[in-house]
């Protein structure tokens, strides 16, 4: 952060046809920014910082990296002055990409804090071979319930949800980013979703961070179903589907709570199989199970554009719908929450409401 922070002020701060004093101030803001991601890093699991500094405090992280990517940006087009031989020109196009640059900063990480407010419903239509009637499941993926995701945002989404009154309710983890005992009151909001056949999870790698056990525990009791390798059988017998969840892949490196597959889909009845995995490139240890369609999440959808474009190194799907191979689709989940700083820029915040429709 202090190497991109001197950059965007060698770069594109000094560079600016502005007055000194306004420079001098930027690069003050600069300064105080890069003390924020410092206070941002001592903070991120005290849960005695009221919401109001915290919110501050979790800023500057996506400030640097959006004032980053302006900077590769006027690296680029401030050459263009120079393609004119009037200097009067050269002046004017000097100051007005400047000025653009610097309002194009701003415009953007307010754009970015107000995408992260708000989750929208994504209606998506999902054809299932042998699937002998139509089912509706809401996904919910990547909360981090904890910091600025507290009970009221968790209220909203179970609003939204219970509106959509879906078959199956499946969160496919990444619920809790916290303490569990410091979030119980939000995480016993939960307990409102409202479905036909009931609420479904699985962990994601953020649970394992913080006393898996302990969390798994208290979402048995708010009568959560987890999946932890295993299935169960949505619908009516003979016209339903299986719906199968596993350990997240973290847990290979924690050496606890390792996904397995087999274990997942050994008792599973002669239907349409749904995979809940945390993670997208899970998909890649799936051998020939006879797996329909995998729900996911974990990448945010890359959470602030171009960010994506790093995500896509480790995972081979970012957000969407895709046809991984003859036989099994995969959806992925932008989140519904967000992690770290609170914005979204190319990638907003989601209610998954998926159609899942007899071929």
């Amino acid at each position: 952060m202090a190497l991109l922070s001197l950059f965007i002020s060698k770069r594109f701060i000094n560079k600016l046809a502005i007055s000194k004093k306004s420079k001098h101030i930027l690069n003050i803001f600069l300064l105080v920014n890069l003390f924020g991601v410092i206070a941002y890093m001592a903070s991120r699991y005290l849960i005695s910082v009221p919401n109001e500094i915290y919110f501050l405090l979790s800023l500057p992280i996506g400030v640097i990296f959006l004032l980053f990517c302006t900077t590769l940006i006027y690296e680029i087009i401030s050459h263009l002055p120079k393609i004119s031989k009037n200097e009067n020109r050269r002046d004017f196009l000097k100051k007005s990409i400047d000025l653009g640059s610097l309002a194009f900063a701003t415009s953007i990480t307010t754009k970015a804090i107000y995408n992260a407010k708000e989750s929208y419903v994504e209606n998506i239509r999902v054809k299932i071979p042998k699937l002998k009637k139509p089912y509706t499941i809401v996904q919910l993926s990547d909360v981090h319930i904890g910091g600025l995701i507290d009970h009221d945002f968790i209220k909203n989404i179970v609003y939204k949800v219970n509106k959509l009154n879906a078959d199956v309710v499946v969160i496919t983890g990444d619920l809790i980013d916290t303490d569990i005992n410091y979030v119980k009151d939000a995480v016993d909001e939960l307990k409102n979703l409202k479905s036909k056949y009931g609420t479904y999870f699985i962990v994601g790698n953020h649970e394992y961070f913080h006393e898996i056990e302990k969390i798994l525990a208290y979402i048995k009791s708010i009568n959560i179903k987890v999946l932890e390798n295993e299935s169960v059988y949505i619908g009516e017998e003979n016209s339903g589907f299986n719906l199968a969840g596993v350990y997240d892949i973290f847990g290979y490196k924690a050496e606890k709570f390792e996904p397995d597959i087999k274990k997942a889909l050994k008792d599973i009845q002669d239907s349409p199989t749904v995979l809940l995995a945390h993670q997208p490139k899970y998909i890649t240890e799936l051998d020939n199970q006879n797996v329909d369609l995998v729900l996911s999440g974990h990448t945010h959808g890359g959470q602030i554009v171009p960010f994506n474009l790093l995500v896509r190194l480790a995972q081979p799907y970012i957000k969407g719908l895709h046809q991984h191979n003859e036989k099994t689709q995969i959806y992925v989940n932008k989140g519904t929450g967000f992690w770290g700083p609170p914005m979204r820029l190319g990638a907003s915040s989601e209610i998954t409401y998926l159609k899942l429709l007899p071929v």
